[in-house]
């Protein structure tokens, strides 16, 4: 049998006969018999998608120490141990595990969140081998089966249909669009788009309604679903802005330390006499002093806050940092269908002979008004639009039912929105069903594009009515029915009024009505092909979220642009970026526009549009590409199949939880548990608040470090005793960064954060105001270290005392340093900044134990080289420390005055 994925035949399934599909295929509709069925599975093997094989744990904890700080502290341990100072090298190791195991862990639940929102089942598939029916796993069926399907079944394989009653498929996964799509068993042309390929339907879509029975044409890889999993492979993964930065900055860190260190071990052995040895020795306690060895422990655990945090906001966060990207991002590129709408029709515009009217609600919901021209009106006053009302309902197989969670349609979601539209009218859908039996019906099919009831009544010889496509039933009638009575039908007039309402984004039904004949107890095609009378129009439309209009306003104001992109037609993409408050005059592309771009002109052309409908897998991809060659860091949300490309190539890709494809939580680094756009808003706010943290963590760990290394490097330069020892240095490292620098990843959200444009993608991490800040805190801390030691010193009080009390003067003003880094807009000196947050308390009092421990117990009496200090010592150790943090702030007004003066000066 011929490869059904590389046809040598020209014609594609979808263009092809069904006899011709079956003969290609070496099949009939009776099915393969089960030899000739494991024969191909054994030649295409398991209808299912190759999973992207996960990291184990050995590979993930080994990741951890891949930092280039982290190999000089490494470096620095083995040649400790060469030197025999076997404690010391212990020290540091433990240090850089504990980093690791912290890494690890967080990564660990990261990876988790994945497993909370996986566990799609392989369904079960009906097929008919050796002409009998079977249930199998759908990944035991192969190209030449034949597949039965019916309303709820999910799509096993590709299919070429060859036979179909009234099947609607809902191909949203692929195509965005919102409407179930009818489905026929006729040919369509070769070069159709694949949301018009009514002959076919596709591995991944789930039907909405009816019955089809086809035959797989391609499984596994080679289906759609295969052919885009295949483009999402060759999708170049970007890294993270703040991986960028933290790379360069680590990098540029490294190489200033280690020039340094060596500038120093030369000093201190050639010029100031130290051994060799103790010049290493030296060198080591200057390179970890330097080293902010803890930071990316605390860079990972502040991220995985922000992931917690953005859980309670319905965000699942996949990897790590996606946590801080969404707080840089500038566009969010959006689909339309379930994101930014409902996904639930809603019958939203009622064209009569009598004007039109406007119907509001949500959804399903059963709940809302009728207005005309701005003003309600109730519609039992209408004689015209009730009986429209009362023809939608009884020409409808939907249902419509509440649950905890809501309104639900039974159903086609067109109908459905048309039983909610009957009883926001006042009717009783059940009693007017039940007065109204429907005796006969011509179902809806794509072929005939209409569908035909037969009613009768106790007072009547029944009626007629039909529900259609506007031209088809325009077709069908040669009178309109007006208030005082039935006119003759004027074509252009209605046929103008559909187009109108289909330009406005609607989705538009007809309606008509017919005497029956006397007696008439059947229905048929001769019935209904003439002299109906025309009732008017319904317009239909997926309605936006009412939370997205906010959610968007939100964006512009923080200054992030927010894109749809969808494949849904031009109009109704037009039509809701209006209502949702995108634009009111959104410039708008189409694929077909797109693929007549060359790259160049596609990043112009992205730079000013705002909505690109019609678009494909390619089409979205080539958008998020030209947006970020354009300079922005994107966000990409999506749900179906479709999406998944684009979500790879996104610096933030957002999945839907509820309704989004497994292949698009694959590829996303987030996942909305309720799909609902505000919460990606919500979590472009966090984000943001991450990143501030971050950068405060940034700012407190440099400058505690820096006054670290230069205290080494004053004593060195001026021949003078070390202060505090390398293994000292460590010591504070290890409980300040965690019990310390940590707290300030629980700092909460500050005012005026969505009132900030994003930030820079190239923004460095070092700024200039950082650099001045480091330099500054750092020389109070040298100032605080060297005047302690010496005071103690002075009072002729041995070395380690005096060590002793250097070290817990150091640890002292970057507790009280601290309070002066939460405000990066403001001042420590409010009650909320002395009283701090509850994590702040519980590091300061961690901390203090800590330094107690280190200084009063035996054990680490001999580990560190400590003496116990007196309480006229303490007072002096918390009086640096105040000294220190009015210092910063007085520093921090001034620059805070200077700045404002400046910026009034340029205004």
């Amino acid at each position: 049998m011929q490869d059904a994925a590389t046809p040598q035949e020209a014609l594609p399934w979808h263009a092809l006969e069904a006899t011709a599909a079956l003969d290609r295929l070496a099949t009939d509709r009776h099915g393969l018999s089960a030899a000739e069925a494991q024969s191909r599975l054994a030649t295409y093997g398991p209808n299912r998608l190759p999973k992207a094989a996960r990291r184990g744990p050995l590979i993930r904890f080994l990741a951890q120490f891949h930092n280039l700080l982290i190999y000089v502290l490494l470096a620095a341990a083995v040649v400790t141990v060469w030197l025999d100072h076997v404690s010391d090298a212990l020290v540091i190791l433990a240090v850089v595990l504990l980093n690791a195991l912290i890494g690890f862990v967080q990564e660990g639940r990261a990876e988790k969140a994945l497993d909370a929102i996986r566990g799609m089942i392989d369904p079960q598939a009906t097929v008919l081998r050796d002409g009998h029916r079977h249930a199998i796993p759908a990944d035991q069926i192969v190209p030449g089966d034949i597949v039965i399907v019916e309303a709820g079944d999910r799509i096993p394989a590709d299919l070429r249909l060859i036979r179909a009653r009234g099947l609607k498929i809902d191909e949203a996964v692929l195509t965005g669009e919102s409407v179930a799509a009818d489905k026929a068993v006729g040919p369509v042309g070769e070069g159709v788009a694949l949301g018009d390929r009514h002959s076919m339907s596709y591995s991944g879509t789930f039907v909405a309604a009816g019955m089809g029975v086809g035959v797989v044409t391609a499984t596994g890889a080679r289906t759609e679903l295969g052919h885009i999993s295949t483009l999402i492979g060759r999708v170049e993964t970007l890294k993270t802005p703040l991986i960028r930065q933290m790379d360069g900055f680590a990098r540029h860190l490294t190489y200033a330390i280690l020039a340094v260190s060596a500038a120093a071990f030369l000093f201190a052995h050639y010029l100031r006499g130290y051994s060799a040895d103790d010049a290493f020795m030296t060198v080591v306690g200057l390179a970890v002093a330097a080293i902010p060895e803890g930071l990316p422990a605390i860079m990972t655990i502040t991220l995985a806050i922000g992931v917690q945090r953005m859980a309670a906001r319905n965000a699942i966060i996949r990897r790590l940092p996606a946590v801080e990207t969404l707080g840089s991002v500038s566009v969010i590129c959006t689909d339309k269908t379930g994101t930014l709408t409902r996904n639930e029709m809603m019958a939203q515009a009622i064209v009569t002979a009598g004007g039109e009217c406007e119907v509001t609600g949500a959804g399903y919901s059963p709940h809302g008004d009728f207005r005309t021209m701005g003003s309600e009106i109730e519609p039992t006053r209408h004689p015209l639009l009730m009986e429209l009302v009362r023809a939608a309902l009884l020409c409808n197989d939907a249902e419509i039912r509440e649950d905890s969670e809501g309104w639900h349609a039974t159903g086609d979601p067109m109908e459905a929105a048309l039983v909610a539209l009957a009883a926001k009218a006042g009717l009783d859908t059940a009693l007017v069903r039940k007065q109204f039996p429907r005796t006969d019906e011509i179902p809806f099919d794509a072929q005939h594009r209409f569908m035909a009831t037969l009613h009768h009544s106790h007072e009547d010889d029944g009626f007629i009515l039909i529900k259609g496509a506007p031209e088809d039933v325009i077709a069908m009638c040669a009178l309109e029915r007006h208030a005082d009575g039935d006119k003759p039908l004027n074509r252009a007039a209605w046929h103008s009024g559909a187009e109108e309402l289909a330009a406005r984004g609607h989705r538009v039904l007809a309606f008509a009505v017919k005497p029956a004949r006397q007696g008439q107890q059947d229905l048929s095609f001769g019935d209904v092909d003439s002299d109906a009378v025309l009732l008017g129009f319904v317009g239909f439309i997926d309605p936006p979220r009412s939370e997205a209009v906010k959610a968007i306003a939100d964006c512009h104001r923080a200054g992030i642009r927010v894109a749809m992109i969808t494949g849904d037609h031009a109009a109704t993409a037009r039509e809701i970026a209006r209502q949702i408050g995108l634009s009111e005059h959104p410039k708008l592309l189409t694929g077909a526009d797109i693929d007549k771009l060359d790259e160049k002109a596609l990043i112009a052309a992205a730079h000013d549009a705002c909505v690109f409908a019609r678009t494909t897998p390619e089409h979205k991809l080539r958008l998020v590409s030209a947006l970020q060659a354009d300079g922005h860091i994107v966000s990409m949300t999506g749900d179906g199949v479709n999406d998944a490309p684009a979500l790879t190539r996104a610096d933030v890709g957002v999945a839907m939880g509820r309704k989004g494809s497994e292949a698009a939580k694959e590829s996303a680094e987030m996942v909305l548990a309720d799909d609902n756009f505000a919460s990606i808003v919500a979590a472009v706010r966090e984000g943001r608040t991450v990143y501030d943290n971050l950068m405060k963590v940034i700012a407190w760990t440099l400058p505690t470090n820096g006054g670290e290394a230069l205290t080494i490097l004053g004593a060195l330069a001026l021949g003078l005793t070390l202060p505090i020892t390398p293994v000292q240095i460590l010591w504070i490292n290890m409980v300040t960064a965690v019990a310390l620098g940590l707290t300030l990843a629980f700092e909460p959200t500050e005012e005026g954060t969505m009132r900030r444009p994003p930030r820079r993608p190239g923004q460095p991490i070092l700024t200039g105001d950082l650099l001045w800040r480091v330099l500054f805190v750092s020389l109070l801390v040298v100032a605080g270290a060297f005047g302690l030691f010496y005071w103690a010193e002075s009072q002729g009080r041995p070395v380690a005392e005096a060590r002793t009390l250097a070290v817990n003067a150091i640890v002292a003003m970057e507790a009280f340093y601290l309070f002066s880094v939460r405000y990066a807009h403001g001042t420590a000196f409010t009650p909320r900044g002395f009283l701090g947050m509850p994590a702040i308390l519980i590091g300061i009092a961690t901390v203090a134990a800590a330094q107690a421990a280190f200084t009063y117990l035996p054990f680490l009496q001999a580990v560190f080289d400590t003496r116990p200090l007196s309480l006229l010592d303490g007072l002096a150790v918390i009086g640096v420390g105040v000294a220190l943090l009015v210092a910063t702030e007085a520093e921090k007004r001034v620059r805070f005055t200077v700045t404002r003066r400046q910026a009034r000066e340029r205004s």
